[in-house]
């Protein structure tokens, strides 16, 4: 039993992953023997429908000057989120001289379109390596945990902002109420938020759990950020689907009664309650597909070994994570993972200790099978991979082998 983030109910969990490590706490061999676990279950609650992880790990040890994650890493996100910039421009900011501030803005990959347009900005970034990325490029930043006391200090300095924003960064924080009171007092009376992170939805329609991590304490819908800000006096004007991180949503709202609520929100909200999102039901059901999903490729990853097939990951990605440990997948199954982030490559895998190797070894010796980790970004890999001869493995939305010509 557990009390909500939220609205405080009690609440029961659905579902646990077993021990769990810090998900982007790649590590050194010599650090295994300290290594932090603990447990990661999951609960739906009934009362104002967030769901949730029953613990966490502090902030400090997920997020912190070895955070193995650089947003610019990715052409795809680089794209997205100039859209999302040029999209909150041209639909938000009204005023002659509008302020902009990212809460979690890591090496300043949305906000660089922000300073190329002449516009004024703030990066509030807690990891303090992924910040002096930002500021390299000229990016205004500070390093910082984003909280009603730094909302204080940014007016006093920079004035009401126009919007704020953030993006796979809202899931990550368990004093919500903090942040809703930052922004709040943040916003200018026209200002908006404007949020994006994983989907609920998405991960109750593909069984997607390697969602679940350390970092994500909550998994938002429509329903459940509607109720949230409801609590702050602030509405729900407007959703819209995105594809990143296998199916987000960005979330807009605003001061209650600032703007006219767009139908898009009854539609998902409706869409939302024929899946179940306020259905403890469907909760134990997704736990069951969940389940399946993991016997499931041992199975496949067991039967490939015994015919004497190579396997290697690919993409070291905190996603990974949770697969691995859930699924008890260590080097007897997978030989590596390739990845092509300098800070991971020589580590090993959390919990599992899986070697990361440089992603040219997978391509001067390419493996039978490749444990395709970062499904997310399918489409650009497999465009980035033409040579590749071998199989691909998927979780999601089911365990399945496919080629180049799938």
């Amino acid at each position: 039993m557990a009390n909500c983030l939220v609205c405080n109910n009690q609440f029961e969990p659905f579902i646990s992953f077993g021990k769990q490590p810090i998900a982007n706490g790649f590590l050194s061999e010599k650090d295994f023997k300290n290594e932090y676990f603990f447990e990661m279950k999951v609960g739906h609650c009934s009362a104002c429908n967030m769901v949730q992880l029953l613990e966490q790990p502090k902030r400090e040890q997920m997020f912190n000057e070895n955070y193995a994650f650089f947003s610019s890493t990715s052409t795809y996100m680089e794209k997205h989120f100039k859209a999302f910039a040029e999209n909150i421009k041209d639909t938000y900011l009204k005023s002659e001289d509008p302020f902009i501030v990212e809460m979690g803005s890591n090496d300043g990959i949305m906000l660089q379109n922000f300073k190329d347009w002449g516009i004024r900005h703030l990066g509030v970034e807690p990891s303090a390596n992924v910040a002096k990325v930002a500021m390299s490029k000229g990016i205004n930043s500070i390093v910082e945990f984003f909280d009603e006391e730094v909302s204080q200090k940014i007016v006093a300095e920079h004035g009401k902002a126009d919007a704020f924003l953030t993006a796979n960064v809202m899931c990550h924080i368990p004093y919500i109420h903090s942040i809703a009171k930052g922004i709040k007092n943040l916003l200018s009376e026209k200002g908006i938020l404007a949020f994006e992170d994983p989907y609920m939805g998405e991960i109750m329609e593909k069984a997607s759990y390697d969602q679940i991590y350390d970092e994500h304490v909550f998994f938002f819908s429509a329903l459940s950020v509607q109720r949230l800000f409801e609590m702050h006096n602030m509405e729900l004007i407007d959703v819209q689907p995105q594809i990143t991180h296998g199916g987000s949503m960005r979330y807009i709202l605003a001061h209650k009664g600032a703007y006219t609520v767009s139908d898009n929100v009854s539609k998902i909200i409706e869409k939302e309650k024929s899946l179940g999102i306020d259905n403890p039901k469907k909760y134990l059901e997704l736990k069951k597909r969940i389940e399946k999903s993991r016997d499931d490729l041992i199975a496949l990853l067991k039967q490939l070994k015994s015919e004497g097939k190579t396997i290697v990951g690919y993409g070291a990605t905190s996603k990974s994570t949770t697969i691995l440990n859930y699924c008890q997948v260590g080097t007897g199954l997978i030989d590596f993972i390739s990845d092509t982030t300098p800070i991971k490559q020589g580590k090993f895998t959390p919990g599992m200790h899986i070697p990361v190797k440089k992603y040219e070894e997978f391509q001067k010796n390419h493996p039978d099978y490749a444990l395709l980790f970062a499904w997310n970004h399918k489409n650009e890999i497999l465009d980035k991979e033409g040579d590749f001869k071998g199989k691909w493995i998927t979780h999601v939305p089911d365990v399945h082998v496919f080629g180049l010509e799938n």
